[in-house]
């Protein structure tokens, strides 16, 4: 690597650091409520396993062609 080389990504990452945090919930919502209550912005994502985690289901909707 030559003299100043790969400093712009060191740089995004600093500047990353200084950025307001968001923060993506795809868990349990009292985790995401939690986080809000340090005044961190949340985005709760309702997601559910196909077929409620089913697997043998889960393998007849794929062979269905539904997943």
């Amino acid at each position: 690597m030559q003299d100043g080389e790969g400093w712009g990504m060191t740089d995004k990452i600093i500047d990353l650091f200084g950025s307001d945090l968001v923060v993506i919930n795809v868990g349990p919502r009292v985790f995401g409520d939690a986080v809000k209550e340090q005044s961190i912005e949340v985005l709760q994502v309702d997601w559910k396993p196909i077929a409620g985690g089913d697997k043998e289901m889960s393998d007849i909707l794929q062979a269905l062609g539904g997943i």
